[in-house]
């Protein structure tokens, strides 16, 4: 039950919000779980696939999802990491989920997977892309690219599209594109995609994949007609997984007491994957259940040539090479 109700609530989420550290940790989410007295839904009949599903917040999503009942696509790269988090998942939910192994920074890897899935009979309703990386040091694909531009943008660009078809047979189709509060810090380059021309910085080229994503997600929006799935963004907060800290051992370290857990984090995508159009509407940046600002520092905003001009750039880099 809410403690708190109607504007008073609001008051305190938004100061939560501004606030920022109590904002995105665990205290902003355990108070705003208490105050706005969230039901934890069942999701019978609900199809959802989940990248990155073998730990962390994907590992964590999928289990939840198990619990409430949806029918559970598990995404992953390693064969054996993901038959390990399906196997437990499976033992603490009673429910089986299926596994599927994809890597996401390899477009030949996404395309024979998608391509796989739209050929079957499977249902999907949801997919939440999930998956991404913060590499210590630059790296690239086999096909050449930056590894987090990647694993975050052009790998979830590219199954995305590959699995609209089935998606848009969906009453209530949604994709929800995870990002982060990174993303905050930084902008799009247009100029510079992969940023090539700077030297690596796993933060900032994180937070510059991080935003392409939001943009993405609005930019679908804009795209898809009336009654078809909805697209939104969303970020956890800070979570401790093992990415993080393996990634940020100094911001673990520091932050660790107050840092949400896999579960707190990945509770707003569990919630975005029953909601309806109403409910959740799509072209917005969730947190914590509610809509959030995408932009709170200057010179971090986009228009909205910069998405269209984002989307074509991915639709050139993803489509197969003429034989």
């Amino acid at each position: 039950m809410a403690l708190v109700k109607g504007r008073a609530a609001d008051l305190v989420d938004s100061a939560l919000d501004l606030a920022i550290v109590p904002g995105f940790s665990a205290i902003g989410y355990r108070a705003r779980k208490r105050i706005f007295g969230w039901e934890a839904d069942r999701l019978e009949g609900r199809s959802v696939m989940v990248t990155g599903a073998n730990a962390g917040i994907g590992k964590a999503i999928s289990l939840e999802l198990c619990r409430r009942g949806a029918k559970v696509h598990m995404v992953a790269r390693n064969p054996e990491k993901g038959e390990a988090a399906r196997e437990q998942i499976a033992l603490e939910s009673g429910v089986e989920p299926e596994l599927h192994i994809c890597d996401v920074s390899s477009l030949a890897s996404v395309r024979e997977f998608a391509t796989s899935f739209v050929a079957g009979e499977e249902e999907l309703d949801v997919l939440i892309n999930n998956a991404g990386v913060m590499p210590p040091e630059r790296q690239q694909t086999d096909e050449g690219f930056e590894l987090t531009f990647a694993t975050n943008v052009i790998g979830p660009f590219l199954l995305t599209e590959l699995l609209l078809p089935r998606l848009r047979e969906s009453e209530n189709g949604r994709v929800v594109m995870m990002s982060s509060g990174g993303m905050y810090s930084s902008g799009f380059k247009l100029d510079d995609p992969q940023l090539e021309g700077r030297d690596y910085d796993p933060t900032k080229f994180y937070a510059h994949t991080k935003r392409a994503e939001v943009m993405l997600a609005d930019e679908w929006q804009d795209r898809e007609p009336e009654g078809g799935p909805v697209f939104c963004s969303m970020h956890p907060g800070w979570a401790e997984t093992q990415g993080v800290s393996e990634a940020l051992p100094t911001f673990n370290k520091v932050l660790g007491p107050i840092l949400r857990t896999g579960a707190e984090g990945g509770e707003t995508a569990v919630w975005l994957a029953g909601a309806t159009p109403e409910e959740a509407p799509g072209g917005e940046f969730y947190m914590d259940r509610k809509p959030r600002t995408k932009h709170r520092i200057p010179g971090t905003t986009e228009t909205t040539d910069d998405r269209r001009r984002l989307y074509e750039l991915c639709e050139s880099l993803t489509s197969p090479s003429p034989d």
